[in-house]
């Protein structure tokens, strides 16, 4: 089993920016779909960013709208979610998801379905206040 860590989660101002980070322990994300959700207290997971094994591929929730920017880097088994002008509705514990995909269009598929992926992290809480 491939093991998730979610990182850069913290405290900051409405308005802010900030990057999180998903890392992958043990096997890499060679042919894994990887996505991002979140889940504020009392409330449903909520899909938030995916990306497709090759980084061309990308897709976005409604909430996020352009405020959102997911990457890739397979050299250091590491996906990123970058955001910025960060809303205290934003406010939630971020998770990374992976899903090994396979067939002729294995390299491009993106995955919205939190049922769909087999593997995730523990979670970063982010947290927009004044």
């Amino acid at each position: 089993q491939v093991q998730l860590e979610e990182s850069g989660g913290g405290l900051v101002q409405p308005g802010a920016s900030l990057r999180l980070s998903c890392a992958a322990s043990g096997r890499t994300f060679s042919k894994d779909a990887i996505g991002w959700f979140r889940q504020a207290p009392g409330k449903e997971r909520e899909f938030v960013a995916a990306i497709s094994w090759n980084g061309r591929n990308t897709l976005y929730g409604h909430s996020v709208k352009a405020r959102c920017t997911i990457s890739r880097d397979n050299a250091k088994n590491t996906v990123y979610l970058q955001m910025s002008n960060l809303k205290p509705e934003d406010t939630a514990v971020y998770y990374c998801a992976a899903d090994p995909v396979d067939g002729p269009w294995s390299d491009t598929i993106v995955l919205d379905t939190a049922g769909e992926y087999d593997y995730w992290g523990q979670g970063t809480q982010v947290t927009v206040s004044s």
